[in-house]
């Protein structure tokens, strides 16, 4: 959920995964299906949900985190992170995302320890409220964390939230996302829960029907009781549609003060089937 970048901060702008790409041909039931959409890549979600009875797989091919904070240093790799969804109806999906494996590598002045396993399950489900063919785009996208993870690698906690993702089609091939979030996070010592709140403000623009550029600025307010945290990134990304229903993406996102992780890299695919 947190993430960083430099000579991109004053661009603020994220894609608008295959907002106006071609429809997708095929099979009949694949013919009258919008293109795909997806809430990849970046940390921006999309109003835009899984049509009825299709299953779509996002996920990062590799993805990669460091944080330095004094003489120490984290370096976080996931090897995939896929997020599975299903479309329920017109307007609503079901989401499940994990990372089958992962590591957290800690390095200090006196030696590195090294964790291995399974990411945290997150589950989410996205209702999207306004017509799919209009300007704006609005969806509630409510979700849950369950502790699935091994401490060090999660803190053993249930948490959730709701993320809010509105969409607004510009001239020019321009797309403009917004995405206020209200997070429940568990006290950084163990004993109660506390709010957080997250923002996102990013710009897509297609360059052509299948290529995409991206650009983004996140931020995130924590109120745990131990001390108050604010995160900032400035985010970029890539997005390339090979074919009506397969997506490549690829970005990077740079901290923008010192309690955000410094970088983060990440190559990415999308498919629905």
């Amino acid at each position: 959920m947190f993430r960083t970048f430099l000579s991109f901060a004053s661009f603020t702008v994220v894609a608008a995964p295959a907002f106006a790409q071609d429809s997708v041909p095929a099979t009949p039931a694949a013919a009258s299906a919008p293109a795909l959409c997806t809430d990849r890549p970046t940390k921006s979600n999309f109003a835009c949900t899984v049509p009825q009875g299709m299953v779509q797989l996002e996920t990062d091919i590799g993805n990669w985190t460091r944080a330095d904070a004094g003489d120490t240093r984290v370096d976080t790799i996931l090897y995939t992170n896929p997020t599975l969804k299903v479309g329920l109806t017109g307007s609503t999906d079901i989401e499940a995302s994990i990372a089958p494996y992962e590591t957290v590598r800690t390095r200090t002045a006196t030696g590195t320890q090294t964790l291995h396993g399974v990411g945290d399950l997150t589950l989410r489900l996205k209702q999207r409220l306004t017509d799919p063919a209009g300007q704006v785009q609005i969806a509630l996208l409510p979700f849950v964390k369950i502790p699935t993870a091994k401490t060090g690698i999660g803190n053993g906690e249930t948490e959730g939230g709701v993320a809010v993702p509105v969409n607004i089609a510009l001239p020019k091939g321009f797309t403009l996302t917004f995405g206020p979030e209200g997070d429940i996070l568990a006290d950084s010592d163990g004993h109660g829960h506390h709010a957080q709140l997250v923002g996102t403000v990013n710009l897509g623009k297609a360059i052509t029907p299948q290529f995409t550029l991206i650009g983004e600025f996140w931020a995130a307010r924590n109120f745990d009781p131990a001390g108050y945290v604010t995160q900032t990134s400035a985010d970029i990304a890539a997005s390339y549609l090979l074919r009506p229903t397969l997506q490549l993406d690829l970005g990077a996102n740079f901290g923008l003060n010192q309690a955000t992780p410094d970088a983060q890299v990440y190559l990415g695919i999308s498919t629905r089937f």
